[in-house]
């Protein structure tokens, strides 16, 4: 199994979670030091490697397949779970941002699968795009990161018909506002990082919830899933009713502390 973005929030999580299960693990996040740390510590519960992978370089990504493959002889599961978020509206972006986003979101779930694609086949296993509500419905001073959950969930699903009838299984998970660094480290419209979360991170899901969802969904085979209850209202809603859900989330939104935007006349 590898997972992306494995050093922390919802990778990290899971991979805690399928250690404690013996799954053997290929854990792949920018920093090394934490991955060192953590396959020091999950080793002892399960077989566990780390590979240095910025997953915005397609090089990288090879590389962690190649050295997945040579440790273990195969790929059952692959999660794309790396991600990046952002705050600020797009008038004022900085267009390197969203394409920073869409390198890291996008691209990194596309050379990933790409390259591990042959060996999930083979095994007849499941490929994971960790996206989110964003990637459904919109979600406003968050352009790029909308724009590159859309486009994950466009390739997965379109990657799941073209494999149909080989085996391949291909979910797309979608957990919902969950307690993890995303908002610390996501970009402002410069670029920099935001350095702080603008939500209350103790009412969401823990990150451990979302990954027992995760397993459970790998279990079942499921094309897709989406978690928390606001999560599927606003999924349901919105394709039958997509001009409230525009209001409401504008609303939704809005008044979260320092606000990029704000309701004008």
């Amino acid at each position: 199994m590898i997972i992306t973005g494995a050093s922390s929030g919802i990778g990290l999580a899971s991979a805690e979670l399928f250690a404690s299960l013996g799954a053997r693990l290929s854990l792949a996040a920018r920093s090394e030091d934490k991955l060192e740390e953590i396959v020091s510590r999950l080793g002892e519960k399960a077989e566990v490697i780390a590979v240095r992978t910025d997953v915005s370089l397609e090089e990288d990504c090879r590389n962690l397949i190649e050295r997945t493959v040579e440790r273990f002889g195969r790929i059952d599961i692959l999660i794309n779970n790396a991600g990046l978020s952002m705050r600020a509206m797009f008038k004022d972006c900085d267009l390197s941002v969203i394409k920073r986003l869409m390198d890291v979101n996008f691209w990194g779930t596309v050379f990933c699968t790409k390259y591990a694609l042959p060996y999930l086949l083979e095994s007849g296993g499941s490929v994971v795009g960790v996206i989110s509500i964003a990637g459904f419905a919109g979600l406003p001073g968050r352009t790029g990161y909308s724009s590159s959950k859309y486009a994950v969930r466009g390739f997965l699903d379109t990657l799941r018909i073209e494999h149909l009838y080989d085996g391949l299984h291909v979910m797309v998970f979608a957990p919902g506002f969950t307690a993890s660094n995303v908002r610390n480290a996501a970009l402002t419209a410069d670029g920099s990082e935001q350095g702080k979360t603008p939500r209350d991170e103790g009412k969401m899901m823990t990150a451990e919830r979302v990954a027992e969802y995760l397993a459970e969904g790998l279990r079942k085979r499921k094309r897709e899933m989406v978690l928390t209850p606001l999560g599927k209202a606003t999924v349901a809603v919105h394709k039958i009713f997509p001009r409230i859900t525009d209001k409401v989330e504008f609303s939704y939104m809005a008044k979260e502390p320092d606000s990029p935007f704000h309701k004008t006349k």
